[in-house]
């Protein structure tokens, strides 16, 4: 991994917490539709950030920025409804609910700034 990539790291983490969770989810509650949702936009917003790392342009690296960073508000959507449907108890919910709003706060700032960076040097 890339030195010290703090929104690459707590992306990483997080999937794999996701990961734990959606398995959780199946076994033990039942649950297939909303966990697999969840599983796959949790693990797509470090697949994008991977992604713009890579990118070959700064056009390109807000644009994958963006998608991550709507695939983080989406899976904020999925963590929600599995609260609201007592799918998770208060200390699961703590954990991804903090993890999430971090990311989100991340990716936002870091698409704000990307954004400012591009227009001053256009």
């Amino acid at each position: 991994m890339q030195k010290n990539n703090i929104v690459r790291t707590k992306s990483f983490a997080f999937a794999l917490n996701i990961i734990h969770l959606y398995k959780f989810l199946i076994t033990e509650k039942n649950e297939y539709i909303i966990s697999k949702q969840l599983l796959r936009s949790a693990t797509s917003i470090g697949a994008n950030i991977e992604e713009a790392i890579a990118s070959i342009s700064k056009k390109d690296f807000i644009y994958k920025i963006s998608i991550s960073y709507k695939e983080a508000r989406e899976t904020n959507y999925w963590l929600k409804l599995l609260i609201a449907g007592n799918y998770l108890n208060s200390e699961q919910t703590k954990t991804y609910g903090k993890e999430i709003e971090e990311l989100c706060k991340i990716l936002s700032k870091i698409l704000i700034t990307s954004k400012n960076n591009k227009n001053k040097s256009d």
